[in-house]
């Protein structure tokens, strides 16, 4: 079976419910968005946090959740990133050696990264993220070695933010014969940098998920829209469209992924999950059909809890709807 490779920020999630929006407005960050901040803000936040409405810590990380949620489903997955010499750092990397993935772990002596994920009553998460020692992956950190055994390379958006990193990242990867898969993973961060995306998506890369907003921002299009721009420079487009399905295309074969019921609780790691569960059939030969319905099991599923991670009685639940795809 096919191995996949991640690659992020190795993040140290800090979440936490609010009971409104006050909050967000205090600390000026845009709902539903990521917003990077300083160490400083970051404790800062921290504190506040925990001192009002109390935290839960697991860890994070866009790309780091979906390879978790691969493991869990049978795939052989690891993440690349880098992290401090300090006790997030150690928290993360057993954290994801519990959860199965293989940690390639470079370290440096600046803090390791952390995220407030804050969650409002309606489910919606916001941001607030503290890159730390994982912005310091660099293109001398990529090495051809670390690609050997691999045959897909999955990308979080968030890493436009080391576009040097990235680039060396995905010719190594492409030289290595990878497919490469990448997730826009938020709609400000594909605005700020949607010309550098876009070269990368006609280069690069051979599966995009996006949501909406980030399909949109893109493109400047609507949903089924973006989805036909997007297929067009890529080999599988998905276009997901939050409580009404998804689409997914390759080549001129297009399906339509309906939602699954769920209670919403908190959003976070919903589209994580999704790109878990679609490359997980992919990688097992299933149709797209299949493969998004795999998807939406997942993310029906993580919406329900708080935080991006799921027991183990949710996980033998979903590997049972699973069997009976």
């Amino acid at each position: 079976m096919k191995r996949i490779l991640g690659i992020g920020s190795a993040l140290v999630d800090y979440l936490a419910q609010i009971p409104d929006e006050k909050f967000l407005n205090e600390l000026n960050l845009p709902k539903g968005g990521m917003t990077y901040v300083d160490i400083e803000k970051s404790v800062k936040i921290s504190k506040m946090l925990t001192e009002k409405y109390g935290c839960q810590r697991a860890s994070g990380g866009s790309a780091a959740n979906t390879m978790s949620g691969l493991a869990q489903l049978g795939i052989e997955a690891g993440f690349l990133s880098k992290v401090g010499r300090d006790e997030v750092g150690l928290f993360f990397e057993k954290q994801m050696a519990d959860t199965h993935v293989k940690p390639l772990m470079l370290k440096s002596d600046t803090p390791s990264g952390r995220v407030m994920a804050l969650v409002t009553p309606d489910g919606e998460r916001t941001f607030a993220t503290c890159l730390g020692a994982a912005i310091e992956l660099s293109p001398e950190d990529i090495k051809p070695e670390l690609f050997d055994g691999w045959d897909i390379f999955y990308v979080e958006g968030y890493l436009v933010a080391n576009p040097n990193m990235l680039r060396k990242a995905m010719d190594t990867a492409k030289a290595k014969g990878l497919k490469i898969a990448i997730d826009l993973a938020s709609y400000n961060v594909v605005e700020e940098s949607r010309d550098f995306l876009m070269e990368l998506v006609e280069n690069y890369v051979d599966i995009v998920f996006a949501n909406e907003k980030e399909s949109f921002a893109l493109t400047g299009l609507e949903p089924e829209a973006a989805l036909h721009f997007i297929a067009g420079r890529c080999e599988i487009a998905v276009v997901k469209v939050g409580p009404k399905g998804a689409f997914v295309q390759r080549g001129n074969e297009i399906v339509t992924i309906p939602p699954m019921p769920a209670n919403v609780v908190d959003t976070t790691g919903a589209g994580d999950m999704w790109a878990a569960g679609f490359l997980a059939g992919l990688v097992k030969g299933k149709d797209l059909k299949t493969c998004g319905t795999m998807g939406t099991l997942l993310a029906s599923n993580i919406i329900e809890v708080i935080g991006a991670k799921m027991d183990a009685a949710r996980w033998e639940k979903i590997h049972a709807d699973i069997a009976k795809l």
